[in-house]
């Protein structure tokens, strides 16, 4: 695979097996950050759980005290004063069975996170095969499916993001963008680790964070000692 030499220098940086302290790797990760774009920090963090047993699924959603640093775009399935209240909100794309088919019949993704009332889940529940695998279907754990739609719109233009393992027991999330610095990225670092450790399953053994990764869009991986985590 080819590395360019911005990679490469960047590669230089870090010492391969060191488990570097949390302020160590966020000043770390924005050196590291060397392309013409601003790119996005990203954290990967496994967990000693089994993802494939129910009492031990990590999900939830935190508002970022930085936001992301990314425009999003929200869609809203509500009808009436709820729709108005989103719209009001700011959401770019508000409707019912209109969007359902236009997602269906074109394929349509220009949106970021999918919100819905209660009573229109029955009407979206065919979408849950396209929607799904992109992790954008709505749901109520992601705080998505809410009669408040103004503050679920609000929250997500604010730099809401939604946590959950994957297959491999590993929760893959962004916390903002190089030019943010160390320092608002170590606070939102500190604020997605605290709700990871706080939806610590009851039912999950042994050590919780197993390991923790952050890395720049275009750069490598930074190991952060997990003892240090909380």
């Amino acid at each position: 695979m080819f590395k360019s030499k911005k990679y490469k220098d960047s590669v230089k940086l870090i010492e391969k097996s060191k488990l570097y302290d949390p302020s160590e790797a966020m000043g770390l990760v924005c050196q590291t950050s060397k392309a013409k774009f601003d790119e996005t920090i990203e954290v990967h963090v496994r967990l000693g759980v089994d993802s494939r047993h129910a009492d031990q699924q990590v999900r939830g959603a935190i508002v970022l005290p930085h936001g992301t640093g990314k425009t999003v775009r929200v869609l809203v399935f509500a009808k009436g004063e709820r729709a108005d209240q989103a719209r009001a909100a700011g959401a770019e794309f508000v409707g019912d069975t209109d969007l359902v088919e236009k997602i269906q019949k074109e394929n349509w993704f220009d949106y970021d996170v999918v919100i819905a009332t209660p009573d229109m889940m029955g009407t979206i529940g065919r979408l849950g095969r396209v929607l799904g695998p992109k992790g954008l279907m709505p749901n109520p754990k992601a705080g998505t499916v809410t009669m408040d739609v103004a503050k679920a719109v609000q929250e997500a233009k604010a730099g809401k993001i939604e946590y959950r393992l994957d297959k491999t027991n590993i929760i893959h999330c962004p916390i903002g963008k190089a030019s943010f610095g160390a320092e608002k990225l170590g606070e939102n670092f500190d604020t997605l680790l605290g709700a990871i450790l706080k939806a610590k399953p009851a039912a999950a053994k042994g050590q919780y964070i197993k390991s923790c990764v952050l890395a720049a869009t275009m750069g490598p991986g930074i190991k952060v000692n997990p003892s240090r985590i909380g």
